[in-house]
């Protein structure tokens, strides 16, 4: 989601970016290689010399491992096959023993790779298994250090960390219905099956979360009342969305239509709809019944710092999403400098176009509500968004020569969210698809009102989000060992976004747009925001609404927008500060690798060494450009 960082210029403080260990976000996809590439990174699951060594075994080995704890992941990756055929028919176990099962599995391979990254500086071990075995070391630790705190969602090769296990963005409620239409492929009956057996095992999911819920309730951490009443919303429209009459709902539809389209027959609607409303409904139902319990004992104190042992999981929630050992007191203070440089360089923009007088916000609010900008909030308006996005995707796909050496695919499709997530979802998100291509990348957009969106917005919304952002990035990551496509980085998968919004405009989307240029420094402007309210809201005692006063007027954002980003950042603390710090850090070393290499730095050379070195710790990635510079200096 969703979901960016500013800053149209690095930090101040280069050296206030200390890398540390972290794990995060989206997981990645595969891609089509065309051209030839600065640095020669081997195919997906090989090594440089194209052969297995014990250490790359040992990397496969544990992906396997985790794949086993998170089927939906070998679903999405296109893994799910051949001898692993089996995953298609299981859903992760998200009880209590789950997520001990979980743990107890990262302890013993962090183990197993600990051990042999001790040997790993022996010659001849390929540079990508060296990354390898650091990215999993760093992703590793982080979630260890996290499932060792009292309470939250920890997520290994995810971004979705949160103190609390069913919320208005957060838990099976939402993921596996959106999972099951979109990922959960329909090609024979054996998916159709697949899909069958786990939508059985969706009540024990809801179970089991629902048992987390109490135990984390006893704890004193329950979640914000605002944040309640959003999920309770959620939750009832999707019980009601099950049908008043029985008749399953979405959960159905699904199966029912796909089994249609591919001509396969058998009694799949009656089959889920036995399912759905005997089974899935009633578990849903007190799923719904505690949310509502803890509702009536709820506060709207929004930040971590007024939950039992909440500092502590920010501190770790921060170090997770940046991959540094910065403070709440140093990304606030950077949050404030990089905003004021960024509406230093709106200003003479926003003069030109006549809006001369307030603060740079309350003139980018004026801007907002200029009817020239906006979509009809209507059916008619949400196919204007969709052909308009289409639109820019051919644009910038044809610039993705100029600032590539080595292209991939860029295998996507835009979606509008489920109608059940769009009030708690953010404006959009994006993520690449499965390895072998066959499930397409998704750039999801959040249309439950036209308002989320303006023209001179969504260009870089495509550049964040599909190309060359997320979806992009990671086709490459999964040219990378299987555990590459699973591990991510926060920091980099949002800094990397982040980055693809500065590309854009480097490659003349905004040469003859100048309110599109606006556009996309009040994008940057949002992220270097969003330090300054996550820090806010989590260490300095800011309310909700104080949050969402000063980030309106400051960035000129609509209420609608912004209130989903506040209430979103009381959910999963910490997550919205990777964007921001991961760009700038980009930025740092593309200019030392242009300082070193001088002449012969090329843009579309270092562009591949970031996104072929994978998604990586900031520590990684600095070290990733060493090994660029020197090849690039023979």
């Amino acid at each position: 989601m969703i979901q960016t960082a500013p800053g149209a210029s690095a930090p101040s403080s280069a050296s206030a970016l200390t890398p540390a260990s972290a794990l995060t976000r989206r997981e990645a996809i595969a891609g089509l290689a065309a051209g030839a590439a600065a640095l020669a990174f081997p195919a997906h699951g090989q090594t440089a010399a194209g052969a297995s060594s014990p250490a790359a075994a040992l990397l496969d080995d544990a992906a396997w491992r985790l794949l086993a704890l998170k089927p939906e992941t070998a679903t999405s990756l296109g893994l799910d096959t051949g001898a692993h055929a089996a995953l298609r028919g299981v859903l992760e176990d998200r009880s209590a023993a789950g997520q001990a099962a979980v743990a107890a599995l990262v302890r013993a391979d962090l183990a197993r790779v600990e051990a042999v990254s001790d040997a790993a500086s022996a010659p001849g071990l390929d540079p990508v298994t060296r990354t390898s075995l650091a990215v999993v070391k760093s992703a590793y630790r982080t979630a260890l250090d996290g499932f060792a705190l009292p309470y939250g969602d920890v997520s290994v090769g995810g971004w979705r960390n949160t103190p609390y296990v069913v919320i208005q963005n957060v838990g099976a409620y939402l993921d596996v219905p959106r999972f099951l239409d979109s990922d959960h492929p329909i090609n024979t009956s054996a998916d159709a099956e697949a899909y069958l057996a786990r939508l059985a095992q969706f009540p024990a999911v809801l179970a089991g979360e629902t048992e987390r819920m109490k135990a984390t309730a006893a704890q004193g951490v329950i979640a914000p009342s605002f944040l309640l009443d959003k999920a309770i919303r959620q939750m009832s429209a999707s019980l009601s969305a099950m049908g008043s009459q029985g008749d399953g709902g979405g959960l159905v539809e699904s199966l029912e239509r796909r089994t249609r389209e591919k001509g396969i027959a058998g009694e799949w609607a009656a089959r889920a709809r036995a399912i759905v409303t005997t089974q899935v409904a009633p578990t849903l139902e007190r799923q719904l019944a505690e949310l509502i319990a803890q509702r009536k004992l709820a506060v709207r104190d929004a930040g971590m710092h007024t939950r039992p042992g909440g500092d502590a999981f920010y501190a770790w929630s921060l170090r997770a999403s940046t991959t540094t050992r910065m403070t709440p007191d140093e990304i606030h203070k950077l949050g404030l400098e990089a905003l004021a440089d960024l509406q230093g360089r709106m200003d003479p923009i926003l003069r030109k176009l006549g809006y001369t007088s307030g603060t740079a916000g309350e003139r980018m609010t004026a801007l907002g509500k200029d009817p020239r900008f906006q979509f009809p909030d209507n059916d008619e308006g949400r196919a204007q968004i969709i052909a308009f996005i289409q639109k820019r995707l051919t644009y910038i796909r044809a610039q993705m020569p100029r600032a590539f050496s080595k292209l991939v695919r860029g295998n996507l499709e835009v979606r509008r969210l489920p109608l059940a997530e769009e009030p708690g979802a953010p404006g959009a998100y994006g993520g690449p698809g499965s390895i072998d291509g066959t499930i397409p990348g998704k750039m999801w957009i959040n249309l439950g009102t036209t308002r989320l969106h303006s023209t001179y917005s969504l260009p870089t919304l495509v550049h964040h989000e599909a190309i060359p952002g997320h979806v992009w990035q990671g086709e490459y990551s999964n040219q990378l060992p299987t555990i590459r496509a699973m591990l991510a980085f926060n920091a980099y998968s949002e800094g990397w976004a982040l980055y693809s919004e500065t590309l854009g405009d480097e490659l003349g989307a905004y040469d003859d747009d100048p309110v599109g240029k606006l556009g996309y420094l009040q994008s940057i402007a949002f992220r270097a925001c969003r330090l300054v309210v996550d820090t806010g809201l989590h260490a300095r005692e800011w309310s909700r609404e104080q949050a969402i006063d000063w980030f309106a007027s400051t960035n000129g954002s609509g209420r609608d927008e912004v209130t989903s980003e506040v209430e979103r950042y009381c959910s999963w603390p910490g997550q919205a500060c990777g964007y921001f710090i991961g760009r700038s850090e980009i930025l740092r070393q593309r200019a030392r690798a242009q300082a070193a290499l001088g002449k012969a730095y090329d843009l579309r050379d270092y562009d591949n060494a970031v996104v072929e070195g994978g998604n990586v710790p900031l520590d990684v990635l600095a070290a990733n450009i060493d090994q660029y510079i020197a090849a690039k200096k023979g």
